[in-house]
């Protein structure tokens, strides 16, 4: 019998060998040891379509009792080639020769999600995990347990089925506690509950794994211990971003002309961080920088993403780009200030940042924290968000602006206001808002908010009601804080012009701690309504309070919880209070510091340019 040869199949040469294998296959006679050889080359030389028709008519024309395999190799290449209703009819295949078969039920499931049909593909890696012994091939069955569990939580805390997710993700746990990436779902997805203690500990797991398990955005959301949060950031950077020792890309090429920054980002769309710099890339000096974006965001058809890629001069899209390629592109196009606008946070790909494609690479908005990255040296800050004492805590160093950190959008609109009646708030009595996400929402804080509005007399807390869960739990501790559930007002969550309007409703913003907020903060305060913060050690803690100082209220910044609570009830017992601070907002707000983006604009061109030069220079 044939076998094939060593040589990879390339020109002529290489078709007829293709030929020769296919006719091999339709014998009916090739063991399929050989077939999975040549498959493999044939994959590896970039040939997948050619490897899926070798099992294909290998399965056609063989009466074997491995038939099954073959067709879980099919289904695989499909799988990779998103052909997933041709690689769902394969394993479907596999799975009527071999019922048992658990790795082929396992990727069924995987193509079925990919085709939308999510509840299909839970019922089939339920059918995994609900078997103490499932049957595979060169796999023990607690690992194709741990495999169907992991996919079905992780599926069902997307569907936001967040109790569902919680479960199997301790069923997970119980059978192995060192899955790090399973504590760090685990503590995640009770912070979006607000069930606390977030760090539960059952069988095994234990508080000190939940924590070492916690990634940054849930660190954040945790602690405001500055060394924690850089541990945490470091600890992510060690176990998941690639090492790179070769030498800087950016090393070696000539810079001349205009100073050309770059945004790299998979958010400039739809999403916090487009919705703060879309007019930062309209008000750059088209004179005297080129700005170019690289990023994979998602093309949500929004005008938004329309402005910013407008303002673009190019736009490189890094979909399905390696991240060392996406790097060398930076550096073909002769970047000389590459910002980053993600750091670790959801989508992030600080691989990219490793091989370091520009000599000057900033931190900027996506990640207010430190990210410990090697490839990142500056961060963009003010000296209220990064005082003095907090420079040991971060890996990059500051490039200070004079006034605020945040640049934000002035063409931000908002559509006319409901009544209050319309948006189920009281016509009298002192509304306190807090819009920031539930995962925000620590348990101290919540309590002090309870414990507010039992010394303020007919007051109501109006909320974003992002998941049942959280609004149980939420609303139960308030019940146990003697505050009575009609008290809370959720509101569901809205297009961004509605959501601005509500902001003119409210007396007063509670801000969270640790984390505060960022956009939600500048929205606020563009609407006119005052926020009560809480600044800590750490950059996030201080985000609110930096908005503040520039806007010209740092009296409603607290740096304690009884003093944050004090506060919070004076200004609610006194709505006089809280309508000098609206008629502040609504006559110097907007033309303060905060929102004098041009400003903002030409002091972060001011600070980019002399990098930049000081860059050249010592490339010349």
């Amino acid at each position: 019998m044939s076998t094939p040869t060593a040589a990879q199949p390339e020109g002529h040469q290489g078709i007829a060998l293709v030929e020769q294998w296919l006719g091999l296959a339709r014998s009916g006679q090739w063991p399929l040891p050989q077939v999975m050889e040549a498959a493999s080359r044939l994959q590896s030389a970039g040939a997948a379509d050619a490897a899926a028709l070798l099992y294909q008519n290998w399965v056609d024309a063989t009466a074997s009792p491995l038939r099954h395999v073959a067709c879980f190799n099919w289904g695989a290449i499909l799988g990779e080639q998103r052909r997933h209703a041709e690689a769902e009819a394969v394993y479907r295949m596999a799975l009527s020769q071999a019922p048992t078969f658990a790795q082929a039920r396992l990727n069924l499931g995987h193509q079925l999600e990919h085709q939308g049909r999510e509840d299909e593909a839970l019922a089939e890696w339920r059918a995994v995990y609900e078997q103490d012994n499932p049957e595979g091939l060169g796999t023990d069955p607690l690992s194709l347990r741990l495999h169907a569990f992991n996919n079905a939580a992780r599926l069902l805390e997307q569907q936001k089925r967040y109790d569902e997710a919680e479960a199997l993700m301790r069923r997970s746990l119980e059978l192995d506690p060192r899955q790090g990436d399973v504590a760090q779902h685990y503590v995640h997805i009770r912070q979006k509950q607000c069930a606390w203690p977030v760090y539960q500990t059952f069988g095994e797991v234990t508080h000190n794994h939940l924590l070492m398990s916690t990634s940054l955005l849930g660190m954040l959301d945790e602690s405001d211990d500055p060394a924690l949060q850089l541990l945490t950031a470091q600890r992510f950077v060690h176990d998941k971003v690639a090492k790179v020792s070769a030498a800087p890309l950016h090393k070696g090429r000539q810079r001349e002309g205009k100073i050309k920054i770059a945004y790299l980002s998979g958010d400039l769309h739809m999403h916090a961080v487009g919705l703060l710099t879309a007019e930062l890339y309209e008000l750059h000096d088209k004179e005297k920088f080129e700005v170019h974006a690289f990023s994979w965001s998602r093309e949500d058809g929004t005008p938004l993403r329309g402005r910013i890629k407008a303002a673009m001069d190019s736009y490189t899209p890094l979909h399905g780009v390696p991240d060392r390629r996406a790097a060398e592109l930076i550096a073909e196009a002769g970047i000389d200030v590459l910002v980053d606008l993600q750091g670790l946070t959801s989508g992030a790909r600080p691989g990219i940042l490793a091989h370091r494609g520009a000599p000057i690479q900033v931190s900027y908005l996506g990640l207010p924290a430190t990210s410990a990255l090697p490839g990142v040296d500056w961060i963009l800050a003010d000296r209220f968000v990064m005082p003095p004492e907090s420079l040991p805590y971060h890996t990059e160093k500051p490039i200070y602006l004079p006034n605020s950190y945040q640049v934000s959008d002035r063409k931000r609109v908002a559509n006319t206001p409901p009544t209050r009646t319309e948006a189920g708030l009281p016509e009298d009595g002192f509304v306190f808002c807090a819009f920031n996400n539930n995962h925000k929402m620590s348990e101290q804080v919540w309590r002090c908010w309870m414990r507010v509005l039992r010394q303020v007399p007919g007051s109501v807390l109006w909320l974003l009601a992002d998941n049942p869960f959280a609004k149980a739990n939420l609303t139960r501790v308030a019940v146990e804080e003697g505050v009575a559930a009609e008290r809370l007002v959720f509101a569901p969550r809205a297009q961004p012009a509605d959501y601005l309007a509500r902001f003119t409703l409210a007396d007063l913003f509670l801000d969270t701690f640790p984390y505060n907020a960022g956009t939600t903060a500048s929205d606020c305060l563009w609407m006119g309504t005052p926020i009560l913060t809480r600044s800590g050690k750490t950059y996030i803690s201080r985000m609110a309070g930096s908005l503040l100082t520039a806007v010209g209220l740092p009296d409603l910044i607290t740096t304690t919880i009884e003093e944050y609570e004090q506060r919070a009830v004076q200004i609610g017992r006194q709505p006089a209070r809280a309508a000098s601070y609206k008629r502040y907002l609504a006559e110097h707000g907007r033309s303060s510091p905060l929102f004098d983006i041009p400003a903002i604009v030409r002091d972060i061109e001011r600070e980019f340019e002399r990098l930049a030069l000081l860059a050249r220079a010592k490339e010349a």
